[in-house]
């Protein structure tokens, strides 16, 4: 980490209103002891909960966080684009607004910045119902079987990328619901981008309620992975960096 290291915090936020006071305190404190130049970029994506109002009151007392709002809800994929596009600092990295990660955690996807242009962290172990457990272990089965070994995790919240990669993937990637993930990192390999993996603490949810598990929140990511797959098909061999 060089003394000049610039870090955006981005994480999206949807009826976070019990988790995110206590998630930007978090992120402050790890923001902190790791870049002397950061920002915190919270989306709210159309919550109904008073999220918003939250982090204003965060903001308010500190201008390094920075409140992006969807006036409604447009999926997890949009609200996770919202904050990597709003990123002005060298290194971006996006997270989940729930505190299931540690985020001095960072720390470990740091020291990989000089070998890679992304760090992406995988659950070691992932600590989730089981039902949510299954979900993701169809999910990333059925992601390598359309498009190759792409990360081990795909959907961990624990991602670290340069910012000229989010320019450069951001014109690329459609999906806006729980397939951003996966069609972000299948682009990012096709590219010839260099990806390191690190293990990183998961933590059960403590308050708050998952969507991810919701059938119509499944039913879209199955209809954008089958319209990113034809695309790709469309596309053919992509234009390296």
């Amino acid at each position: 980490m060089g003394s000049g290291l610039g870090l955006t915090i981005a994480m999206p936020a949807y009826n976070e209103a019990e988790n995110i006071e206590s998630m930007l305190e978090d992120a402050v404190r790890a923001a902190e002891s790791l870049a002397p130049d950061f920002e915190i970029v919270v989306v709210d994506d159309g919550s109904k909960d008073g999220t918003a109002d939250a982090v204003r009151r965060s903001a308010a007392s500190d201008p390094r966080i920075r409140l992006v709002e969807h006036e409604r809800n447009q999926g997890y994929g949009a609200a996770v684009f919202s904050g990597l596009t709003a990123a002005t600092k060298e290194w971006v990295f996006f997270t989940d607004s729930d505190r299931q990660f540690v985020l001095e955690e960072i720390a470990h996807l740091l020291e990989h910045t000089g070998a890679a242009d992304l760090v992406v962290g995988y659950r070691a172990p992932r600590q989730d119902p089981p039902l949510r457990l299954l979900y993701g272990w169809g999910w990333n089965f059925v992601v390598s079987l359309l498009f190759g070994y792409t990360v081990r995790d795909i959907d961990c919240a624990f991602k670290l990328m340069r910012r000229d990669v989010v320019q450069r993937l951001a014109p690329l990637v459609h999906s806006r619901g729980a397939t951003f993930s996966a069609e972000w990192m299948v682009r990012a390999r096709r590219l010839g981008y260099r990806i390191v993996e690190v293990p990183v603490t998961h933590r059960p949810r403590q308050a708050g309620n998952p969507t991810g598990a919701r059938l119509h929140v499944v039913w879209r990511a199955f209809r954008e992975l089958a319209r990113f797959r034809l695309r790709l098909w469309r596309e053919g061999a992509p234009t390296r960096p």
